[in-house]
């Protein structure tokens, strides 16, 4: 995703002839034929229906069986009408409350899902849906999807925290669990492709933690990294995951990858100088760099969290390069957090200089961070009364432009920095322009726009203008691509069920939800108006009968 892709879309429309009006294919006379019979078939068997009841309304005997269904509900005392009312509204009721909690729980009416999935089909629905193979309805929409599966996939957070030091001291304090079981599998499946590889059957130590990495249970895990430690004392996955599981300190966790850092830097000299002798050794060394980098990078994050940001900010200008091809990590978002701590904004601009580039993903830290920067400029003196006399400078028409370019990128991240909602631990995996990456930056972002005076003031003014530019984010955006429409499935898997998710753009209240409302509401009331007044509801209800005594 690029800054500029609004424009070059409109320019693929306009230059694409199935976009313009008027060009569609012309039918020939047996298709127009074939479609206006499609079209009068379901009226002409209602027809149909309707000349066969009234052929066989004396054999059926409809007469006597209406004036006998007549003669039962005038019959009929005030208290069945209040019985039956009453059903319908508890039945009404029940499903109203069903069909609220399925849509804040999926997003999604479960009455229309059911209709489109099992209904339409029977009702021949999707005939008309469907589209030639080389069509240019049916390409513009594989297109489409494309982009969404590359706007949902799910990233390795830059900043995640420590389990046993962080999140695990948060499940002893709260009771509750900050990472879901989809998250959880993530990592272990990203520790297997980080720290495992073929080779691995060559060192008994090595077998043992392709083992652990595949454990679920952790103390079947930690449990497993004694047993390689016993088999080989230079193992150094096995003392990364002892950091990042069993130390219950950040303090205990930097100590262990400290002597993981002595045996991954031997392990890596060794793979250097036989990477030339065959395939295996490669991707031996590959696994071995991996390991490298992944624990000078929580050492770095160590340092930073116990207050030595300069050293932090010196192992990742190192890493950076010293291993450039492994930009995937998302090293500079480390570095950047780092920068503003210290304050050092002429640097945190040169990071945003080399990063914030129209051939780079973009992210939120990218471009709320550049927001910032803009803002730090205006923030201190801006004034909506002073703005709206004199109108806004350059300088703070820049910063507003930059706000609302962040909050198309990700428009859930304003919330958090405003605390309209409340902030959790951060997930280990985020998707990108969703509720888990605004999660995820506003948790060590916020006191970087809290520092700069009148920041968040700016921002809160400015904010919900950026809505006006993209009145249908999930069709076009202005310049990003639309706004994914799967964020909210992807989020509700990475955040843990007390978290109320952020959903964008806000769904509409489903049709049978207002429907069913209504229909208990209507009922009890009809209820609770026979049983008070049976006389007068009984008189409506007979006068009904008599308006409509049937086809005879």
């Amino acid at each position: 995703m690029a800054d500029g892709d609004g424009l070059g879309e409109a320019a693929i429309a306009a230059a694409s002839p199935a976009s313009a009006p008027g060009l569609s294919p012309s039918l020939g006379w047996r298709e127009r034929l074939r479609a206006g019979l499609a079209g009068t078939g379901a009226s002409l068997w209602f027809v149909a229906g309707l000349g066969l009841l009234y052929a066989l309304r004396v054999p059926l005997r409809l007469c006597e069986n209406l004036a006998a269904v007549t003669v039962f509900l005038n019959s009929l005392t005030p208290k069945f009408y209040v019985a039956l009312t009453g059903t319908s509204s508890l039945i009404s009721g029940l499903i109203f409350i069903f069909e609220w909690w399925y849509f804040h729980k999926h997003g999604t009416s479960f009455i229309e899902q059911v209709s489109v999935s099992h209904l339409r089909p029977l009702m021949g629905g999707t005939e008309s849906s469907i589209s030639e193979p080389g069509s240019p309805s049916n390409n513009r929409e594989s297109e489409t999807s494309r982009q969404n599966l590359s706007e949902c996939k799910v990233w390795r957070n830059p900043l995640n925290l420590f389990r046993g030091a962080e999140y695990r001291r948060y499940t002893w304090v709260t009771g509750k669990e900050p990472l879901t079981y989809y998250d959880m599998n993530l990592s272990a499946q990203d520790h297997q492709t980080f720290f495992t590889c073929d080779t691995d059957f060559l060192r008994p130590s090595d077998t043992v933690m392709q083992k652990a990495w595949r454990e679920r249970n952790p103390p079947a895990r930690i449990k497993a990294a004694y047993q390689a430690l016993e088999l080989n004392n230079d193992c150094a996955t096995a003392y990364v995951l002892l950091a990042e599981e069993e130390a219950t300190t950040i303090v205990d966790a930097e100590r262990l990858f400290k002597q993981a850092l002595k045996a991954g830097e031997t392990i890596y000299r060794r793979s250097q100088q036989c990477q030339h002798q065959s395939p295996q050794h490669e991707a031996q060394l590959r696994r071995d760099t991996n390991v490298l980098v992944y624990i000078k990078r929580r050492l770095a994050m160590c340092a930073r969290k116990l207050g030595r940001i300069r050293e932090a900010v010196k192992i990742m200008r190192d890493l950076m390069k010293e291993f450039p091809p492994l930009t995937m990590l998302n090293i500079h978002e480390n570095l950047l957090e780092s920068l503003l701590e210290l304050q050092a904004y002429a640097d945190v601009q040169a990071v945003l200089a080399k990063y914030d580039d129209i051939s780079l993903p973009k992210s939120a830290a990218i471009c709320y961070t550049a927001a910032l920067l803009k803002t730090r400029t205006v923030s201190d003196k801006f004034s909506p009364e002073t703005a709206s006399r004199r109108g806004l400078s350059t300088a703070e028409i820049n910063a507003v432009e930059a706000i609302h370019r962040a909050v198309e990128f990700n428009p859930h991240v304003p919330k958090y920095l405003l605390e309209m909602k409340s902030l959790i631990l951060p997930p280990e995996h985020i998707l990108k322009r969703g509720d888990s990456e605004a999660i995820a930056y506003a948790f060590f972002h916020l006191q970087h726009w809290k520092r700069i005076e009148g920041a968040l003031h700016l921002l809160q003014c400015t904010w919900e203008g950026t809505f006006r530019m993209i009145p249908y984010p999930l069709e076009k955006g202005h310049l990003f691509y639309p706004y994914p429409s799967c964020t909210e499935t992807a989020d509700r898997e990475l955040l843990p069920s007390f978290h109320h998710v952020s959903v964008y753009p806000k769904k509409e209240i489903p049709f049978f939800i207002h429907f069913t409302a209504g229909l208990c509401s209507s009922t009890a009331m009809i209820a609770f108006l026979t049983h008070q007044f049976p006389e007068i509801m009984g008189v409506f209800a007979k006068a009904e009968h008599y308006h409509h005594p049937g086809p005879c």
